[in-house]
């Protein structure tokens, strides 16, 4: 049986979506515990690296819900290549499903804080030509690198380059990449006027998860998401 690919995420939910035959995954939303975890996985066996979940749009014309499949990422470790057949076969198993029409390539950007205000997105577009950005794409293709594994990306455009992030939306993921509602309820608290873009928010969400979970199974179906 081949090594496993090993599906590298910043949250829990992204993690459960990614799971499945021959794919592993690991989680963190802090860069050093997701460093360890990728290298933990990697010396039980992988033959390739993906990061998947979701990721802010920065090309405005990206819609919730949007997929890319990307060719590169720019980020603090300097350009990356995605493995360029693995990511022609990710993006060939959507063909004729109903995110064909909703999915792009090109650059994604990677970052090491979140990029919350529509004018931060537009300034990251404009200085990267990035279609989306990431916290753990550029993570997961340094290590790639160093290691000689294939590497892509496949991820699902959550909160457009339109929308600005209220604090309330990043106050419940905890370091390990779970999530707890307390700090959220404490934001909205002290800040009710956050209510109506956290709705809107979590209707963005709805919209990423539910292309994650249609990507997976094409790629499921395709066998695209394994390699050999």
């Amino acid at each position: 049986m081949s090594a496993p690919v090993i599906a590298v995420t910043g949250m829990a939910f992204e993690a459960k979506i990614a799971r499945g035959r021959g794919v592993e995954a690991v989680f963190a939303a802090r860069f050093d515990w997701l460093e360890r975890a990728l290298s933990d996985g990697i010396a039980w066996g992988c033959s390739g690296i993906v990061s998947f979940g979701t990721a802010g749009g920065l090309a405005p014309e990206l819609e919730p819900g949007a997929l890319i499949i990307a060719d590169s990422v720019c980020g603090p470790f300097g350009p990356l290549k995605t493995d360029p057949a693995w990511t022609a076969r990710m993006f060939d198993a959507l063909v004729g499903t109903p995110l064909e029409r909703i999915s792009r390539r090109g650059t994604m950007a990677g970052v090491a804080a979140p990029v919350t205000s529509d004018a931060d997105k537009r300034s990251l577009h404009s200085s990267t030509g990035a279609l989306a950005v990431d916290m753990e794409s550029h993570v997961a293709g340094a290590i790639a690198a160093a290691r000689g594994l294939p590497f892509a990306v496949c991820r699902a455009i959550v909160d457009p380059t339109w929308r600005t992030l209220p604090p309330a939306a990043t106050a419940g993921l905890r370091d390990d990449g779970t999530t707890t509602i307390g700090p959220i309820i404490r934001k909205l608290m002290r800040q009710p006027s956050q209510l109506g873009a956290l709705l809107r928010l979590a209707g963005d969400a709805r919209a990423a998860r539910t292309t994650l979970v249609q990507a997976r199974h094409a790629l499921e179906v395709a066998g695209a998401l394994v390699i050999g």
